[in-house]
């Protein structure tokens, strides 16, 4: 352990999400109804306005271990005290242990970080950039509709493994080990082999819809 997670612990409110994974840079908006959280946000928003935000398992019944820090960073009151907020993700954090469960999860947490690079990422980071356009360009080109990829696309290696892992739709159980990775390289190897699949899947559908369009 080192010394800076020797140092980076602390207690957190904890929100579980069925099958919502957080990552760090990215945003995630909430529509807070249930009476337990709206009593953890109203608490949130007079301190530091932040939380954990852990991935529930709704066919296991599990909560990951492994989540991600939320700072609310915009909120709206709304009637009965529900709340509408936008909150971004911080630091990825690993649960230590419960310290609370009532009337919300308060869990003792260290932050964890990726190791340090032993390579240049960039060439890595380049391939999923261009697997990226390719399956967005497939997309458009079988539904019909124009998708771009947003102009800000992170060009940092760690930056854009968050990103594209948080555009992955449908597969919770993925997501969650992605964010459990602490190695950005081995993250975008990952994120390289799901693109280049769907590439590839994507492309044999377009494939066969030029040949039936052609008859």
């Amino acid at each position: 352990m080192t010394s800076s997670s020797k140092i980076a612990v602390r207690e957190l409110p904890l929100f579980p999400l069925p099958e919502v994974v957080l990552f760090p840079t990215r945003p995630l908006p909430l529509h807070i109804f249930e009476f337990r959280y709206r009593i953890m946000m109203n608490t949130i928003l007079e301190s530091d306005r932040r939380f954990g935000v852990l991935m529930f398992d709704p066919v296991k019944g599990t909560i990951a271990n492994t989540g991600c820090c939320a700072e609310i960073v915009h909120h709206q009151r709304l009637p009965d005290d529900r709340i509408k907020m936008l909150t971004l993700g911080q630091q990825r954090f690993r649960v230590l242990e419960y310290v609370r469960e009532k009337p919300y999860r308060v869990g003792l947490v260290e932050w964890i970080e990726d190791q340090p690079p032993t390579k240049d990422l960039h060439p890595l980071s380049f391939e999923v950039e261009q697997l990226l356009r390719d399956v967005v360009r497939l997309s458009g080109k079988l539904t019909e509709q124009n998708i771009e990829l947003p102009e800000d696309l992170p060009d940092l290696p760690t930056e854009l493994s968050y990103w594209v892992a948080s555009n992955l739709y449908g597969v919770a159980a993925e997501q969650q080990l992605l964010l459990e990775m602490q190695d950005t390289a081995t993250r975008l190897e990952r994120e390289a082999e799901i693109l280049t699949s769907t590439r590839n899947h994507l492309a044999a559908r377009a494939v066969l819809k030029d040949t039936f369009n052609e008859k």
